[in-house]
């Protein structure tokens, strides 16, 4: 017998999602259930999801696939529409203060009491009594350690790991459902996913004194006659290759002389030269434009 297929395995199939999460992290983390072979739906406000008006190709992308109704929230015909909805939900998506769930009866307790088999995964931006804090990707990146100039990151790595954690949630929750009765509450805070995230930085790896934070030289972004090539021989093996091209010694990679050595010669050659080497050697690298 054959085993499926990663792209046919569709580990959440016959699992209903329903989130009331906005911008990115909540339909991010919906998008990946939908993935997964969950049946999605979303409730959004009467204004929208904000997401729409930042960037609309982005929302659309978010919502393929998705089911999409509106429904007010704050009004008996809006609750009464969630609950018809969530008394056939496995699991519910929320991204709101705990105040704001709490003023739409929709807090843990409430939900329980009414819909007992319902999961909840809740995104907050920070975990426990600080999960009242305002807060954006920016600010829990700056909390890791993420920021570390002036520029902006070039992603979003707190709300998309953020949705990673929570739909890795939402399997959790199914898992633990399956060996219970009644349903969980999950607690996925965005400025966790930053931590866990920077903890190759926190551990020193991608420090300036770490091995892939710029030590050594074979793992780098140098500038070459026409770009810039992105070069990750780490390993002895990739290293002495990439060496070997260069006629350099390639015994102490961590040494001032072998990084000024190796940037040299890679200033001199073109993007099509370095690829070629690379194919030719097997070295690790990838040129890039200026």
């Amino acid at each position: 017998m054959s085993s499926p297929t990663q792209d046919s395995f569709q580990p959440l199939e016959g699992v209903r999602v329903l989130s009331l999460a906005l911008n990115l992290p909540g339909p991010a983390a919906l998008l990946r259930c939908r993935g997964m072979g969950a049946t999605c739906l979303k409730l959004e406000p009467p204004g929208g999801d904000p997401m729409a008006l930042y960037n609309k190709p982005a929302y659309a992308a978010l919502h393929e696939g998705i089911a999409i109704e509106t429904a007010d929230l704050k009004t008996d015909a809006g609750q009464q529409q969630l609950h018809a909805e969530l008394a056939k939900t496995d699991v519910l998506l929320t991204s709101f203060r705990p105040s704001a769930l709490r003023k739409l009866g929709l807090d843990w307790p409430a939900l329980q009491a009414r819909h007992p088999s319902l999961s909840q995964v809740a995104i907050v931006g920070a975990p426990g009594e600080r999960a009242e804090e305002p807060g954006h990707d920016l600010t829990y990146l700056a909390e890791s350690g993420l920021v570390t100039g002036t520029e902006l990151p070039p992603t979003l790595y707190a709300d998309m790991g953020g949705a990673l954690l929570a739909s890795e949630a939402v399997l959790k929750a199914m898992l633990l459902r399956s060996r219970k009765a009644g349903g969980v509450y999950l607690e996925v805070a965005l400025n966790a996913s930053a931590d866990w995230l920077a903890l190759p930085r926190t551990w020193g790896l991608t420090q300036p004194s770490g091995t892939v934070g710029g030590a050594h030289a074979g793992y780098r972004v140098y500038p070459c006659a026409d770009g810039r090539v992105a070069v990750a021989a780490l390993e002895p093996h990739f290293a002495s290759r990439l060496c070997e091209a260069a006629q350099i010694d390639s015994r102490d990679m961590l040494a001032p002389a072998t990084h000024e050595a190796l940037a040299a010669w890679l200033a001199t050659r073109t993007r099509a030269e370095l690829e070629a080497m690379s194919r030719e050697r097997d070295v690790p690298l990838l040129t890039l434009a200026s």
